[in-house]
């Protein structure tokens, strides 16, 4: 069944290509949406719908601490007063005038076993391999995924954490111990304010997943790896749970927090067809519907790239949405407001989609 969907606005964006593919898009557990995109040597800030709107200038700009790296997942305050940067050896906090309000040292996350520092806070070491961080939706803490103890990764005391900041001043507040090798991370922001996941990529060797709340004495942690092996995309209001992709892109699933299975989508190939499979932009367009994108396992195939639109609570399939402007081909991110988002990097326009009326 085709669903027709609906150009709700447009926006040229240089840049927007990282929102619906990339970790640009921070979003806070109450809806609202902030554009973070690196423009030389400074992060800019947009409200996006205000970018929709036509407001074209930031509403912060942070100067980067460290600007040749450009790996990390960084993060903004709610009222955009500071930035906080995943660095190679450090998380950072910014003020928007450029002062370095506080800074959090660890371990460096270059690969290289034996390689040493130069002492300039410059340097860039080799490897891809970065953390992430979070400022909570109240703006009191930094959720960030850090190395610690030795310097090389094959040493006895080196490992990964998630630590709690206070936002304040930087101070260590907890301390979770993980057993990653991390290529990369990212956080997801939960709607009740309180509770925060951390996605691990480590490229072949699988995907790990947590969650955990820190009620101001105790940080609290769920581990659901076990018989895992699964990317966290994304988490609703009208939800108790969350969704998730295979790491292969075999199914998609719905969870209560606890990890627990609520449904499952299975992408079902046209007669004659290989099977296609699950791509990592999937989530919630609202509370009643998801959007997910399938890739055919034909590289050669016409429609290699399909959207779908799914119910929220059943993960079965509604339809697939015909756009206007032609066959979708590129990645989608959903709002949770009804609309979602895809990038043209042909003529770097960002556009915001929602269902036709019927």
């Amino acid at each position: 069944m085709s669903i027709t969907a609906q150009l709700r606005n447009s926006v040229r964006l240089s840049g927007g290509d990282a929102l619906v593919n990339g970790y640009a898009l921070d979003s806070r557990g109450n809806g609202s949406h902030r554009v973070l995109l690196r423009n030389g040597h400074e992060l800019e800030a947009y409200d996006l719908d205000e970018l929709f709107a036509g407001e074209f200038a930031p509403t912060a700009f942070f100067p980067l601490p460290w600007p040749g790296w450009d790996r990390g997942v960084d993060s903004v305050s709610p009222d955009a007063s500071f930035a906080v940067f995943s660095g190679q050896r450090a998380v950072r906090a910014v003020s928007e005038g450029g002062e370095t309000l506080w800074e959090y040292r660890h371990s460096c996350w270059g690969p290289l076993v034996g390689h040493t520092h130069t002492g300039d806070e410059q340097e860039v070491c080799r490897g891809l391999e970065h953390g992430s961080c979070h400022v909570s939706d109240d703006g009191r803490l930094v959720w960030a995924h850090v190395v610690v103890g030795g310097h090389d990764r094959d040493g006895e005391d080196w490992h990964e954490c998630w630590v709690v900041l206070d936002a304040r001043n930087g101070r260590e507040l907890a301390r979770l111990p993980l057993e990653s090798a991390a290529a990369g991370s990212h956080h997801v922001s939960h709607p009740d304010g309180i509770h925060v996941g951390l996605c691990i990529g480590m490229g072949q060797d699988g995907i790990l997943l947590y969650w955990a709340r820190w009620d101001g004495e105790k940080l609290t942690s769920w581990d659901l790896n076990e018989g895992m092996d699964r990317i966290l995309t994304d988490v609703h209001a009208g939800h108790a749970g969350f969704l998730t992709v295979e790491h292969y892109g075999a199914d998609l699933q719905l969870h209560a927090l606890d990890g627990a299975v609520l449904a499952e989508g299975v992408p079902e190939a046209a007669d004659g067809e290989d099977s296609p499979w699950w791509d990592h932009g999937c989530g919630f367009v609202d509370a009643d519907t998801v959007i997910a994108t399938t890739i055919d396992a034909d590289e050669d195939s016409e429609r290699a790239v399909r959207h779908w639109l799914l119910d929220a609570r059943t993960l079965d399939v509604r339809g697939s949405p015909m756009y206007p402007t032609g066959p979708a081909d590129r990645y989608v991110r959903p709002l949770g407001d009804g609309t979602w988002l895809t990038y043209d990097g042909t003529s770097e326009t960002l556009d915001r989609w929602s269902e036709a009326a019927s």
